[in-house]
């Protein structure tokens, strides 16, 4: 924290807790909230001094379960992406009254339980909408551009042998004139369709909601965008609207030479009947940046498929652009900025 004035910082023991407080010249004390973070290694080296500003800062780089539920007791506020708030968790910290989501998603925190005890819960939202959409085009293209083959092929002297100028062994489709199915036309989804209208595609989509808000493009049921569509885009969020919204059977609807993107949530396309179709030949291809259990598990059948050229993968990191990382540092400072 910053002043203008001289002060004493000193630990007092208040209610059975300790907490830190300020005692100025003037005679004027001022409590200090405490803010822990319980997985602090998400956001890497982004620096959070906007956040420090505000109260005693404690930053873990990750916290097991029995460190989480030590950790709480003294804290005022508590920020988490990943980290499971459950009512076992919240009946240890007795002093907490802001839960801050760093994050969009609230998936991992118990809000009944939260609300019962009076804690406010806030998230951040549309901190990374720009990097999802260019996260999206990026795999999109690399899958169909078969750019880690050819990046292979040059790089291992493949090329500086071949005797021609050039490699036609897989060329690539244009986008232009191609029909992208956009799964759950929110706030990402409307912007990949715009960015996909300046490709020249042609856009549809399925609203997961079950109410279709937007009126620019037309909207099908699930069954016939997927039959109809060379891509198959996913924004949506997981909840029991889209958990297996996707999976053997829905595949099998969409047309051999598609692929299928899913940048929304892990659980919401089923990865074993995904590997299955794109290795079988039903689409021809995939890119995940999520997953149903994060970091995915070595005996995923994601890892062990016969074509892995058809896939294009990236560990959760879509949303992570040097910006969005700053966005949400400010949005979770806001949020705690608001109070309680």
């Amino acid at each position: 924290m910053h002043t203008g004035n001289k002060y004493t910082s000193l630990v007092r023991v208040w209610q059975g807790q300790k907490e830190k407080i300020l005692i100025f010249e003037t005679g004027k004390v001022i409590y200090v909230m405490k803010i822990v973070y319980l997985d602090a290694s998400t956001l890497g080296d982004t620096p959070m001094d906007e956040v420090k500003a505000l109260g005693e800062y404690v930053a873990y780089p990750v916290s097991s379960r029995e460190e989480a539920l030590e950790r709480v007791s003294d804290c005022d506020v508590l920020i988490v992406n990943k980290v499971r708030v459950d009512e076992e968790l919240l009946s240890r910290a007795s002093r907490l009254k802001l839960i801050c989501e760093a994050a969009t998603g609230v998936n991992n925190i118990d809000l009944k339980a939260a609300e019962a005890r009076g804690i406010k819960v806030r998230n951040v939202a549309g901190y990374s909408t720009d990097a999802v959409v260019q996260a999206t085009f990026a795999h999109l293209l690399s899958l169909l551009g078969s750019t880690s083959y050819f990046d292979r092929f040059v790089k291992d002297g493949s090329y500086s042998h071949c005797g021609i100028f050039t490699n036609v062994s897989r060329p690539f489709p244009e986008l232009a004139g191609k029909t992208i199915g956009i799964v759950g036309m929110g706030t990402i989804g409307s912007r990949v369709a715009h960015v996909a209208e300046a490709f020249g595609m042609r856009v549809v989509y399925y609203s997961t909601s079950g109410t279709s808000h937007c009126k620019e493009y037309p909207s099908l049921c699930l069954e016939e965008l997927l039959s109809i569509s060379d891509v198959v885009s996913v924004h949506a969020p997981l909840n029991e609207r889209t958990s297996g919204l996707i999976g053997a059977h829905e595949l099998s609807l969409m047309q051999p030479h598609s692929v299928v993107l899913n940048l929304g949530r892990g659980g919401i396309v089923d990865e074993k009947a995904l590997a299955s179709a794109v290795d079988e030949g039903v689409i021809a291809g995939a890119a995940l940046d999520v997953f149903v259990t994060e970091p995915l598990p070595e005996d995923s059948p994601l890892l062990h498929v016969k074509h892995p050229e058809r896939f294009s993968f990236s560990p959760h990191t879509a949303w992570a652009s040097r910006e969005s990382l700053v966005r949400l540092v400010s949005g979770i400072a806001g949020n705690i900025r608001k109070g309680w």
